[in-house]
């Protein structure tokens, strides 16, 4: 049985990385659908402009959108320029977990187990990265992303040589427990709502499940810092902070079925709307401004899963100096 010394760097990762682009290809489906409550399997990949079905010679991650120079070739619509940087940061992310992660291993490692420790690395940074978008367009964090990264985390512990069973669960708990607490349960107590989403807790859980209780840490106050610099440049650069458009479509469209819904229908529409943080416009100035969240805790997230080493051995050397 081979193992990861006789395999050629060169051979493991260009394969990391074809893997990568072609996952990253499915990942814009998971993207568009997820948050639409649409099956990501069926039907195929077809034109958002005009529904026709895409070809599999336009479905080649990054080189399609290149030769058709960002149009569909069924009806000319424009490309979001969207999919093929979903696509690169597919390969991207699969080779900087080949580099940092899997060339890492000992060589005498068999080829399956470096495999099976490539492919949960990978689907922890893909299913990231589709939460950042997913959040970035509709302020939602969807819960096969967050509690699916966290069994992950949890399950692959074996694979993890750095985190036992124990540290995992306890980083979980503690994660989930740093946000949900001061920004969920004592804010609503004092200003009426939530300071921070519920699917945030949850993607803190996710990164202590994998981490540990630094990694928990880390992530929730890099994760606050980098929000809070890009908040600050993006309001004195535009002077305001805009909700996305498809939350501002939701919200009108709910507002059109209260509208139009009497009695007990209408009273449960209203209640649902009072209950959601997204119900009401939000307030004039950066105090009150909405801002996903989300991304920000994915970048920390994947800087501490690449970098956590250096993190770590950087932090100690501060502390110790």
């Amino acid at each position: 049985m081979p193992i990861l010394a006789e395999l050629p760097n060169w051979f493991i990762t260009a394969v990391a990385i074809c893997l990568g682009l072609a996952f990253g290809s499915f990942l814009n489906v998971v993207i568009y659908r997820l948050p639409r409550g649409r099956s990501l399997s069926r039907p195929g990949s077809a034109c958002p402009a005009c529904s026709r079905p895409i070809r599999a010679y336009d479905n080649v991650p990054v080189l399609s959108w290149v030769l058709l120079r960002g149009r569909a070739r069924c009806c000319g619509a424009r490309i979001s320029v969207r999919y093929p940087l979903v696509e690169l940061v597919g390969g991207l992310l699969a080779w900087a977990i080949v580099e940092r992660i899997v060339l890492a291993l000992p060589g005498s490692t068999p080829w399956w187990l470096a495999l099976l420790s490539f492919s949960a690395h990978l689907a922890l940074g893909l299913g990231l990265v589709a939460a950042a978008f997913i959040d970035l367009e509709h302020m939602v964090l969807p819960d096969s992303i967050t509690l699916g990264g966290t069994a992950l985390g949890v399950l692959s512990v074996p694979l993890r040589p750095d985190i036992d069973l124990t540290g995992s669960l306890v980083g979980a708990a503690l994660g989930f427990l740093m946000v949900w607490l001061p920004f969920d349960v004592l804010y609503r107590a004092v200003r009426g709502q939530a300071g921070m989403g519920f699917g945030d807790a949850k993607l803190v859980m996710l990164a202590g499940a994998w981490f540990g209780w630094p990694g928990a840490v880390f992530v929730l106050l890099a994760g606050a810092v980098q929000g809070t610099l890009v908040t600050i440049v993006v309001f004195a650069v535009r002077g305001r902070i805009e909700e996305p458009e498809a939350v501002q479509q939701e919200r009108a469209e709910l507002q059109r079925e209260i509208e139009a819904a009497e009695g007990d229908e209408r009273e449960a529409l209203e209640r649902e709307l009072a209950r959601d943080p997204l119900g009401r416009e939000p307030e004039p100035g950066l105090a009150k401004a909405r801002l996903p969240f989300g991304p920000f805790l994915v970048l920390a997230t994947l800087e501490y899963l690449l970098l956590g080493d250096l993190i770590v051995e950087q932090y100690l050397a501060l502390v110790w100096v």
